[in-house]
């Protein structure tokens, strides 16, 4: 992880000192993120009720700019033109200065139509295990948010992940629950309630967002 990325990190646990202890594991977190995109892959994300929330906002900003506008590289532009000229098509050019680079990542919990077929023919506790079946490949990242630690569809992905050769990370409150065991990687925040669990991944996944986005484009 670059110097620069590293100092997102600390300055977020200097702002909020509670989050300190766990700075060794938000530098792995931060690796993590980084070395699956490094290599091709894409990060999964999956939670219930506000961390479902959360692993759409994950996802928010990882897909498009955060802290960092991330313009289109001058070859990319070229390549997608060459390609549409040769279908007599283009695209104007206020259209690529207004397009930013993505860092690829789907957030589980969004998929309506399938989460409810998944949870009505096979059982609302592999509604995410069955999506990660189906878009995980080895080398992927799995991130799994819950507050207790014990979300049974949450469990099942990230064994489902591991067994198919992803990375897992878990974000829990600081009991870890079962993730804390099934993970490679679990951050759990000192905090036992739900609201206040919660008030401390927000700044978590922000500084690791914040922290890839500075790797790949600062």
């Amino acid at each position: 992880m670059k110097y620069e990325s590293e100092q997102i990190i600390k300055e977020m646990a200097d702002r909020l000192p509670v989050l300190k202890p766990l700075l060794t594991q938000l530098f792995q977190a931060a690796d993590l993120l980084i070395e699956t995109f490094s290599c091709g892959g894409k990060v999964l994300i999956c939670g219930n009720g506000g961390s479902a929330a959360d692993s759409e906002h994950i996802a928010g900003e990882l897909l498009k700019g955060f802290m960092l506008h991330r313009p289109m590289p001058e070859r990319m532009r070229q390549e997608i033109s060459g390609r549409l000229a040769a279908h007599g098509q283009a695209l104007a050019e206020d259209v690529f200065d207004r397009l930013q680079m993505g860092l690829p990542a789907i957030p589980l919990v969004s998929q309506a139509a399938i989460g409810s077929a998944i949870a009505n023919d096979q059982g609302a506790d592999l509604v995410y295990a069955q999506q990660v079946l189906a878009l995980g490949r080895p080398g992927d990242l799995l991130i799994g948010l819950s507050t207790s630690g014990n979300a049974r569809n949450v469990i099942q992905a990230v064994l489902v992940a591991k067994g198919l050769g992803l990375h897992t990370l878990c974000l829990t409150g600081s009991g870890g629950g079962k993730l804390d065991l099934a993970a490679d990687l679990c951050l759990k925040v000192p905090a036992e309630s739900t609201p206040l669990v919660q008030e401390l991944h927000l700044p978590v996944y922000h500084a690791l967002c914040a922290a890839a986005e500075q790797h790949f484009f600062g």
